[in-house]
């Protein structure tokens, strides 16, 4: 506690007040003051103080000009309180004084500099924080900077800034793909048959020989007048036989000779827009029922999802960059893998999915996936040991080839957009598309007509309608067009209803 006597003597060397705070009133239980480090500022009280105390007199300090008023002066950057009693004890003046580093000019040079934000600086413990709204993240960013740079390195600054207006993402991915497929197959199938005159029958029977066979051929009358040769088509493209009789033996060899070529290109596109900080989903698809078995002989009926799918959540930080959590999906029905259930088929699904967190720029684009594969399949299938035979052993063997090779990549590409405030800024799909006439669907065929760059009918505004003046209290009367005929409005001027 400091006694009012023996801080009268200090009156001369107090600092001058601020002259737009001089005339604070006192009484303000609980507010806080807000002081420049080296400034001062005078206090008149409501009625005469006995005793005046200072919670930390290091970061401000008090001198007593008259029982009634006090010079409050900051000496560094923090916080205290300021305290002051009558001589019954009932509080005159109570305060908390935050000591800053030229706060004034820290807002005169915002207000400089940033004429279009609302940016407030408090001090807070030390540091500076920054609240209010401005329009564009990167602001918010150019604020912080140019406060730093004002109060220096020792003072930390603390940016809370929010933008006017809400920041929405747009969101680009570009999901491409190429298969190709390349596959041979070389298959010997071989059969034959042998009897000798003692009833004993040879023959061997090598590769697929499924609807092959050899039999003897019969007249009416039931007696063999020959032999019958059946080839049968294999699973290749093309299949060649040979059939005779050769040393007393019936032969019969097919070969199956098969090359298939794929190629699969996939190309996605989609776009999704959302708020700052909200997830967004998007599906160009459908769903497949798969049945589930369930308790009592019941079957239930679950729903799967496929097409092309994207969900992601998008922040904008303080400096206008974006931070992403991205979910792109590319899936189709594939008989591959496909599964029959209770006469109930169930296709496979062929499925391309990424997720990821990144951050980047507007504009700025970022492949988040990629995939190359190339696999070879050399597969042979033979006889034990006459496989292994030189020149004779391919009639014993089949082989088949295969090679695939896959190159996926996948691109995302985020802006920060606005919308449009004029519908004919947005270009439609089905701008310039007509329904054909019946002449041109029957005679010439035609599904649909159109014209190339041709804009729909969009809504515009109407010119104000000017009225005669009026003379006196008389109500204006609007002038009525002239019944003329209607000319056509000139070029670029709006007209009323709907554009042509």
């Amino acid at each position: 506690m400091l006694a009012l006597a023996a801080t009268l003597p200090a009156v001369a060397q107090a600092r001058p007040a601020d002259p737009a705070p001089a005339a604070a009133a006192a009484g303000g239980g609980g507010a806080v003051m807000q002081v420049n480090t080296g400034r001062g500022r005078l206090i008149t009280l409501s009625r005469p103080m006995s005793d005046l105390f200072v919670a930390d007199d290091s970061i401000a300090d008090v001198q007593v000009r008259s029982p009634t008023q006090l010079y409050v002066f900051g000496k560094k950057p923090g916080e205290t309180t300021i305290s002051a009693t009558a001589r019954g004890g009932a509080v005159v003046y109570a305060t908390t004084v935050r000591v800053g580093n030229n706060l004034d000019s820290v807002g005169q040079m915002l207000r400089l500099t940033m004429p279009e934000a609302n940016i407030v600086a408090t001090p807070m413990n030390g540091l500076i924080l920054l609240t209010g709204t401005v329009a564009a993240p990167e602001d918010a960013a150019e604020a912080e900077r140019l406060v730093q740079g004002f109060v220096g390195d020792t003072t930390k600054v603390l940016s809370r800034l929010k933008t006017a207006t809400p920041l929405q993402v747009n969101l680009q991915v570009r999901i491409a793909e190429v298969s190709r497929s390349f596959v041979k197959n070389i298959g010997v199938n071989l059969l034959n048959r042998h009897s000798t005159s003692g009833g004993l029958l040879f023959g061997i029977d090598s590769g697929r020989t499924t609807g092959s066979s050899i039999a003897n051929a019969t007249n009416p009358a039931g007696q063999v007048i020959g032999t019958t040769y059946t080839v049968a088509k294999g699973p290749g493209r093309t299949t060649l036989g040979l059939g005779g009789r050769i040393l007393g033996m019936d032969l019969l060899a097919a070969i199956d000779l098969g090359e298939t070529l794929g190629q699969v290109t996939t190309l996605a596109n989609p776009n999704l827009t959302a708020l700052s900080g909200e997830t967004a989903t998007f599906l160009a698809g459908g769903e497949i029922p798969i049945p589930l078995a369930s308790g009592f002989g019941a079957v239930n009926v679950e729903f799967k999802q496929y097409g092309v799918s994207l969900a992601y959540t998008p922040t904008v930080l303080s400096d206008g960059r974006i931070s992403l959590r991205v979910r792109p999906e590319v899936s189709q029905l594939s008989s591959a893998g496909a599964v029959t259930i209770g006469g109930t088929t169930i296709p496979g699904l062929t499925t391309r999915r990424a997720e990821t967190t990144l951050e980047l720029g507007s504009g700025q684009s970022m492949m988040i996936g990629g995939l190359l594969s190339n696999s070879n399949d050399n597969s042979v299938d033979k006889t034990p040991w006459l496989g292994d035979l030189p020149l004779i052993g391919s009639l014993f063997r089949s082989n088949a080839f295969r090679r695939s090779e896959t190159e996926l990549v996948i691109i995302i590409t985020p802006y920060l957009v606005k919308p449009v405030n004029n519908q004919a800024d947005i270009a439609l799909p089905t701008d310039g598309a007509r329904t054909p006439r019946d002449i041109d669907r029957v005679i010439k065929g035609e599904l649909g007509t159109g014209a190339s760059g041709e804009r729909r009918p969009v809504p515009t505004m109407a010119p104000p309608r000017q009225s005669a003046p009026a003379i006196g209290l008389s109500a204006p009367v609007t002038v009525a067009p002239p019944a003329a005929k209607p000319s056509k409005p000139a070029k670029g001027v709006p007209a009323p209803g709907f554009s042509n």
